[in-house]
């Protein structure tokens, strides 16, 4: 029904995935909560916006992955790449809601990328894949930057 949308093939096997209205609500928390961060390091780290920012993605997260999942992927990091990333993340999250906002902001970031880093190349292939920001993506320039950046040996090149 339309309570439930697509996600993607089920391995060839013709079943499909399907997404709860939780993990849809998520998704969209999680959008929100990047682009209100966005807005806050945009306007001057301004503090109200991150914060915000910060309390719907980790609120999205719970939704898509659920509370126990949300945990256990925190835990499993935490165990497969070290304590940093996990406690620079929430350390810098703390250090924005206490009034600490540019030092927060440098914490959380560089733990946001031990944690997600390795989904960059994933997001990038996607990103080339889209029409326009695609070919913007693909052009010579850039596409070296961003190779650089996720560690990718090869591109494909969506030139028409």
């Amino acid at each position: 029904g339309l309570s439930s949308a697509v996600l993607r093939g089920g391995g060839g096997s013709g079943k499909r995935a399907m997404i709860s209205d939780g993990q849809k609500i998520g998704a969209l928390l999680c959008l929100l909560g990047m682009c209100f961060f966005s807005f806050g390091v945009v306007w001057f780290l301004d503090r109200s916006l991150l914060t915000i920012g910060n309390i719907l993605f980790l609120t999205g997260m719970a939704l898509c992955k659920g509370p126990s999942a949300t945990v256990q992927f925190f835990s499993t990091r935490m165990k497969s790449f070290g304590v940093p990333g996990v406690l620079f993340f929430f350390s810098g999250i703390l250090l924005v809601l206490f009034k600490w906002t540019f030092i927060g902001i440098v914490l959380e970031s560089f733990g946001f990328l031990n944690l997600f880093g390795s989904f960059f190349p994933f997001v990038v292939d996607f990103a080339r894949r889209l029409p326009v920001v695609g070919q913007v993506l693909s052009m010579p320039w850039i596409a070296g930057i961003l190779d650089r950046i996720t560690g990718a040996t090869q591109r494909s090149q969506h030139w028409a």
